[in-house]
């Protein structure tokens, strides 16, 4: 509760400094140059069902009156050759906003392999962390220059605060862009009726 709180005096501030309403209105704009899928991607496993809620919010709350993005979601490194392909060359109709959470409390380190069987020794010493990061960075430079605009949302260490924080950030970012779409985003006729 208490990362929501904190949130909650950030998104109080009026105009753009308001982290929701920078993000609302990036979503906007593209929305408007023709993009019509959202993906949301993220490099840690256990954001999975995180971005299952993040789906069902946007999905009920933009998808009306024939408006929204399609929001998708994608488990980097285990969706690169799936996803990752499509993203890559595929139809130019997506952008990714991308979750990075900051270091891990335990930081876990390779060991050297004294066969180096796979190839992969130049890791060594390097922690999860640091081989998380630039799997990262050449996974968003290369959707960049394939033309998929990005988003990042930095979202700190992956804690309670930082998740209560996350929360109220998405929600009340998804109530502004349901209403710059000018739909009801508190409502879902679709599936109640």
């Amino acid at each position: 509760m208490h990362g929501a709180s904190v949130m909650m005096e950030q998104c109080a501030v009026a105009g753009y400094e308001c982290p929701a309403w920078r993000y609302a209105a990036a979503r906007y704009q593209l929305y408007r140059d023709g993009k019509s899928i959202e993906i949301l991607g993220c490099f840690d496993p256990a954001f999975r069902m995180m971005a299952e809620w993040w789906k069902q919010l946007f999905g009920e709350s933009e998808g009306k009156e024939d408006k929204g993005l399609f929001p998708a979601s994608a488990e980097f490194t285990a969706d690169l050759h799936s996803m990752g392909q499509y993203i890559q060359q595929g139809k130019r109709l997506m952008f990714e906003t991308v979750v990075r959470f900051g270091p891990s409390a335990r930081q876990l380190s390779v060991a050297p392999d004294a066969a180096d069987g796979d190839g992969l020794n130049f890791l060594a010493g390097r922690s999860m962390d640091f081989i998380r990061d630039k799997a990262a960075e050449g996974t968003l430079l290369a959707h960049t220059e394939g033309g998929v605009p990005n988003l990042i949302v930095e979202a700190g260490e992956r804690n309670a605060e930082s998740l209560g924080q996350l929360i109220y950030f998405f929600e009340y970012a998804c109530g502004l862009s349901g209403y710059l779409l000018d739909v009801n985003p508190f409502d879902q006729p679709g599936v109640e009726a």
